[in-house]
């Protein structure tokens, strides 16, 4: 770490700040110097590196969600047909990231992209009758789209050892299983993505980063700007900036800032926090048995965001499987933040939706008290569900990151959960906040362009045009409807992200 990101004071004024080092601030930060390059833009962080929280690598999936495999994204309808819709959206986000990437490795802002992106299939497997058919008609319903173009179903065994032969290890060749396989999946390492993006914005860029300091209070001024308190949490010294605009890209602590700056819109909205565990295996022998991710559905009463799923992980370069995640509960809205954070959080523009949502969700609270409560032996038995002959000593519990869902008011039952990513902005486009998990990082350009279209319309449709399709060369453009710019921007990410698909 330099000296210059711990003893250096922050300037008074900027035209921007950016709250939080996460993959969010590290791509808005990118976007806004591409378009602006004499933009006044400042980073701050609370703690002593870029992604240490959601964007760590263990702290989420490493899927990069292109809703190849996340079953909760196609809904079966009550007449029985599948709605591929959401999934066509995400699918669509996840190429503009890729896109993004392509851009920066273009420019050579960014290196080696095996460092941060893998080709790993992306499988859904399901059990039982009642399951192989939705799948198969699932899967009859996304071959019809060319994002899910080359997507393969099987019930076949021998087709399935061959796709996942440490899951067919010991299995009875009487069991019904179904899966598909998309072979355009990759793994991520956003903790290493957003690294090299603040690498890069700190070494040849102006945007000023500032690691352990702390926004405390964002009010609005008369003049329509941001005073925000700022805390230096190395030399324990407290000064007010100002910004024309502010981003806040602060994960967990996203909603307290948001509520202190006082804006209409962000009235109502609640937090709740869910932390998670991953069971971890380095056992080389069992990782080479393992080259997907393999999702399955999630259990009654289970958020989505806890469907099972069992992964090849590459990162820093080393192979390892991941299995779960298994929920959590913690009254801390970061991994590093207190346990009073969610106390804290109560207030009278909120309590009604926070009681709403968790009266509407007490099945939901009982499976988190479940969770909680469960063994390391107890979590290997479920494991054993993907992996028959499971060996407690191959694995190891690894704790996730903590992610806040959001808490909406609802006229109907005073406050619902949402389990989505959610941009907040109030009318003037002059704050912006993310709130909420997944599919979170794997759309953070998406995102990002989202808020720069509710901030900055006439900019980004006017004088930053031409640099946004540079960067973005399908924005605009629906994929879905348009199978020869899907393959083109699909080579172009291949070979630019050197995938092996």
């Amino acid at each position: 770490m330099s000296q210059s990101l711990t003893s250096r004071t922050p300037k008074p004024k900027y035209d921007v700040v950016l709250i939080g080092g996460g993959i969010m601030s590290a791509t808005l930060a990118t976007l806004l110097h591409e378009f602006d390059p004499d933009l006044d833009i400042a980073i701050f962080e609370r703690l002593g590196r870029f992604a240490k929280e959601s964007s760590a690598a263990w702290n989420n999936a490493g899927t990069g969600h292109s809703a190849f495999c996340e079953l909760n994204y196609t809904p079966e309808k009550p007449d029985g047909t599948i709605d591929i819709s959401k999934a066509e959206s995400i699918a669509e986000q996840f190429e503009i990231s890729k896109q993004f990437w392509s851009y920066l490795i273009a420019k050579g802002y960014v290196e080696r992209p095996k460092d941060f992106i893998n080709s790993c299939p992306h499988m859904s497997l399901v059990f039982g009758e009642k399951d192989a058919e939705y799948l198969k008609k699932r899967h009859q319903k996304m071959s019809e789209s060319v994002l899910f173009k080359g997507m393969e179903f099987s019930t076949d065994h021998k087709q399935l050892k061959e796709w996942i032969p440490l899951i067919m290890r010991k299995r009875n060749d009487s069991e019904l299983m179904a899966a598909t396989k998309m072979d355009l999946g990759t793994d991520v390492n956003f903790g290493t993505l957003t690294r090299k993006m603040g690498r890069h914005l700190l070494e040849d860029s102006n945007v000023e980063v500032f690691l352990y300091h702390e926004v405390k209070d964002i009010d609005p001024k008369e003049d329509g700007t941001w005073e925000m308190k700022v805390k230096d949490r190395i030399h324990n010294h407290k000064q007010e900036v100002e910004a024309d605009f502010v981003f806040i890209g602060a994960g967990g602590y996203a909603l307290p800032l948001l509520e202190s700056s006082d804006i209409k819109e962000s009235e109502g909205y609640g937090g709740f926090p869910v932390s998670g565990e991953w069971l971890v295996s380095y056992n080389q022998e069992l990782v080479e048995k393992h080259h997907a991710k393999v999702y399955t559905q999630a259990t009654v009463d289970a958020p989505p965001m806890s469907v099972p799923h069992l992964d090849l992980r590459i990162i820093d370069g080393q192979k390892a499987l991941l299995f779960g995640p298994f929920a959590g509960f913690s009254t801390k809205f970061l991994k590093e933040g207190s346990y009073l954070d969610l106390p804290e959080s109560v207030n009278t523009k909120n309590i009604r939706s926070l009681f709403g949502a968790w009266w509407h969700n007490i099945p939901l609270t009982k499976y988190l008290i479940q969770q909680v409560a469960m063994t390391k032996a107890q979590r290997i038995q479920h494991l054993r569900e993907f992996i028959k002959d499971a060996k407690e000593q191959d694995w190891e519990l690894k704790v996730a990151g903590q992610r806040v869902q959001i808490i909406k008011k609802d006229e109907k039952n005073g406050g619902k959960l949402e389990f989505g990513t959610e941009v907040v902005v109030n009318k003037k486009g002059t704050i912006a906040s993310l709130l909420g998990a997944s599919p979170g990082a794997s759309t953070a350009v998406y995102a990002m362009l989202s808020v720069l279209e509710k901030c900055f319309p006439e900019k980004l449709h006017g004088e930053w045009k031409d640099k946004l399709m540079e960067i973005i060369p399908s924005y605009g453009q629906k994929l879905a409807d348009n199978p020869e710019l899907t393959e083109k921007m699909r080579n172009y990410t291949k070979e630019k992200l050197e995938l092996e698909y």
